[in-house]
């Protein structure tokens, strides 16, 4: 059986939508799978063991330069891989038109089937047109989680029951090219988004860091735009044992969240891919619903926080300290001796 999964971004959305490939090899072991991604996440979606091949898409790339030889090369090379195999089932789990065109150009095999969401959920960017290039829609409840949508839609169309945890099925990443890794197991605090409301007040950072003091453990401070390394410096000028990283490749930014001893973070795509990896985590949602993204598959993440309700420093203190416990029974619940097996990439007890 060959199934194609349509699902081109964005990150941390991409890393909710592996679970999706777990489910349909626990119950059709022999199904080749293959994904449409945009190009930036290739490398991203190539962790995961279950995905046979990646057909990278660059629409974003290509629509500033659309009249260019080589953007009109690309897009033939692009439909040619989506035509080059015949596909039994053909996922859309984004609802957006251009993934629903995607679906549409895709090869199906005689009775192939197209399957992609029925409707939106609370504060999605679906597109109800997207309906128009499916077989099957599926209804999910508007308040379904971004883990389960993906996973409804696929339990619907092959017929089996979601009976398990969420598994993302992925492998760790190379880091032999971060050189800026310590060799210290390590926290890192994913402090930087997009929307400036989903961000957690800097003194509630800088109150943290004085709590993890005692415990010696360095702390990372990533950033991805020019703003953030401007907050990222502010932090670590009011901070022990703090540094901040260089602008990082999308796979060392990968390594950091999934060699952390402990991650802690707003509502990004870093922090979901700490989650997805099953790395002690604290997630902070302080401008978006948390029933959207949770990490709810594992012990070893705390979700803190709602829409409008930032989590307090204490609560999140506390969260550290039950993660510290979990980790630490061997070790007296020092949050430094209980954090080697981050950096072997070995998940928790």
């Amino acid at each position: 059986m060959n199934i194609l999964i349509v699902r081109v971004s964005s990150l941390g959305d991409v890393v909710h939508n592996m679970p999706m490939v777990a489910d349909i090899l626990r119950h059709h072991p022999d199904a080749n799978i293959d994904w449409v991604v945009e190009e930036a996440y290739v490398s991203l979606v190539r962790l995961n063991r279950g995905v046979r091949n990646i057909i990278p898409f660059a629409l974003r790339r290509w629509r500033k330069s659309l009249l260019s030889q080589q953007t009109r090369a690309e897009m033939r090379d692009f439909y040619r891989k989506l035509r080059g195999e015949r596909y039994d089932y053909i996922f859309d789990t984004q609802g957006l038109l251009k993934t629903g065109v995607v679906m549409g150009l895709a090869h199906a095999a005689p009775g192939g089937k197209r399957i992609g969401l029925a409707n939106a959920t609370e504060g999605s960017g679906y597109e109800g047109a997207s309906r128009i290039f499916h077989t099957i829609s599926v209804p999910v409840d508007p308040r379904t989680h971004g883990v389960l949508r993906a996973r409804i839609v696929t339990a619907a169309a092959l017929g089996h029951t979601i009976d398990t945890p969420a598994d993302f099925n992925m492998d760790a990443p190379d880091a032999a090219s971060a050189s800026w890794l310590p060799q210290q197991p390590y926290v890192v605090f994913f402090h930087g988004t997009a929307r400036a409301a989903k961000r957690w007040d800097d003194a509630n950072w800088i109150r943290l860091a004085q709590f993890l003091e005692p415990h010696g453990m360095p702390i990372l401070l990533p950033w991805g735009s020019e703003a953030e390394r401007q907050a990222a410096e502010h932090l670590a000028a009011n901070m022990k044992h703090a540094r901040v990283l260089p602008r990082l490749p999308m796979m060392e930014a990968v390594v950091l969240a999934q060699k952390a001893a402990f991650a802690i973070g707003v509502d990004t795509g870093l922090t979901h891919i700490a989650a997805a990896f099953n790395r002690p985590t604290v997630e902070l949602y302080c401008d978006s619903p948390r029933w959207k993204t949770e990490g709810n598959w594992s012990d070893n993440i705390i979700n803190l926080g709602d829409l409008g309700q930032p989590p307090t420093v204490a609560e999140v203190e506390a969260a550290l300290q039950t993660l510290m416990a979990a980790s630490g029974k061997r070790s007296g619940g020092n949050l430094k001796d209980a954090a080697p097996a981050a950096m072997t990439g070995r998940q928790p007890d």
